[in-house]
């Protein structure tokens, strides 16, 4: 009995846990976009590998050791003296032991250093980049998410109300108060708003489908938590543009990857000037050989070893005077890279004022929209509120309440198009002051 309670325990807890895991807090969801994007997993992985670059830039600095040891074999008849021939191994051996280290190339190694620390930099900021991308994407998924669950608790409700006209226009049919025209227009009105509500469950569900693929998640039982949206006010809304821009300008990471782009190219032209320069690197090698038979013993194998050792030390000056213009074009290659990285910063500043001035544009737009649509709702409210009084004391028709009713419904459906509008576009401003 008790096995059968702490299984059925854990069953429900399972369940419990399973259920809750599938309800996703915007903080969750961003979390896990971060965590688990296949472009941001590709991302980080040239950042290893460009720490494997810095790595090999400063193995440049360090002397680069060989060894080798070589040996061979002669086996068969040899004439040791005139006409006598032996059956003799003759063996031959060599070993040694070298190191070269580069002393200047033109300052090569170091530029070639410094490149490769300034790439992770840039790689950096690419990935962060692409984080407030993607944060800003699950983020506006998410709130498209709760627009669509807003506007279909809004159909519901539209819907509950027809209902109860049906009810209530019958009862007034059947006492011959209202003809049975009335109740053909109140159930087609009913009808339409099963169709609402089936429209409205159908956007909820494709939102949430686009939320849980942008995730790459399972579609199946995938729902968001509801969060409370405050309604928007004026001290949403940013006074100025200036302080947006001047902080995009400063600290976006797209202005600071171009600008790293600049430095790249500088550092190219550098390494591509060290061409000009002398080439000074030194060596040095140790080796000994033997030669034995299979007469020889070892001690007469050591002593040879011994006996043939030898030391060299080298140094070599390479001088360059002509190479048929190769170093000449890469240069100016070089340069010319320089100047369209250079461009390439003067266009992403443009096309980033522009995206800014746009978004700051369409967020003014969207408060004056909302703010118009609440006026228009709250009148449409009171003028719903005394249809329906007016009704009761049956001074208008159903018709007309119907009307009322219509115009209330856009107000309501208009009111949250303005809020989660507005919500979005001061987003987008918050995106670029650097808030997630």
């Amino acid at each position: 009995m008790k096995n059968i309670k702490l299984f059925t325990f854990l069953i429900l807890f399972t369940c419990s846990v399973f259920s809750q895991n599938n309800i996703w807090t915007l903080e969750e969801c961003v979390q896990h976009a971060l965590e688990n994007n296949i472009s941001i997993l590709q991302a980080k992985n040239s950042l290893l590998s460009s720490e494997q670059d810095i790595v090999s830039a400063k193995g440049n600095f360090l002397p680069a050791v060989s060894s080798n040891i070589s040996g061979g074999a002669s086996l068969g008849n040899i004439e040791v003296f005139p006409g006598e021939f032996r059956d003799r191994e003759f063996y031959s051996t060599s070993l040694g032991v070298g190191f070269s280290q580069s002393v200047f190339n033109g300052f090569r190694n170091i530029n070639l250093l410094n490149q490769s620390k300034l790439s992770l930099e840039r790689n950096q900021y690419e990935l962060e980049k692409l984080k407030d991308d993607i944060s800003l994407n699950v983020a506006n998924a998410y709130l498209n998410v709760l627009f669509n669950k807003e506007n279909l608790e809004l159909a519901k409700s539209q819907l509950k109300f027809s209902k109860f006209q049906v009810q209530q226009v019958t009862i007034m049919v059947e006492s011959g108060s209202e003809p049975m025209s009335t109740l053909i227009e109140t159930q087609a009105t009913y009808s339409r708003d099963i169709q609402s509500l089936t429209i409205a469950e159908n956007n909820q569900d494709l939102a949430l489908l686009t939320l849980s693929q942008l995730l790459q998640l399972p579609y199946d039982d995938f729902d968001v938590e509801i969060i409370q949206i405050d309604t928007p006010s004026t001290n949403l809304m940013y006074d100025d543009i200036a302080p947006i821009l001047n902080y995009a300008m400063e600290n976006r990471n797209e202005i600071k990857v171009a600008e790293r782009d600049i430095e790249l190219a500088r550092l190219g032209t550098k390494i591509s000037k060290s061409a000009y320069l002398p080439n000074i690197s030194m060596g040095y090698g140790f080796n000994a050989s033997a030669n034995f038979s299979n007469l020889t013993n070892d001690d007469q194998l050591l002593d040879q070893l011994n006996d043939n050792k030898g030391h060299s030390v080298n140094m070599n000056v390479s001088i360059p005077i002509f190479n048929r213009n190769q170093t000449k074009a890469q240069v100016k290659k070089s340069k010319i890279q320089e100047e369209t990285t250079n461009l390439a910063l003067d266009q992403i500043k443009i096309n980033l004022e522009s995206t800014i001035q746009r978004a700051f544009t369409d967020a003014k737009a969207a408060l004056r929209a909302f703010e118009a649509a609440q006026l228009s709702l709250n009148s449409q409210a009171l003028a719903f509120d005394n249809s329906k009084e007016r009704f009761t004391l049956g001074a208008i028709n159903s018709y007309d309440l119907e009307q009322s009713r219509i115009r209330l419904l856009n107000a309501e459906s208009s009111s949250i198009n303005a809020k989660y509008d507005f919500i979005f576009k001061t987003k987008v401003l918050d995106y670029y002051l650097g808030k997630r």
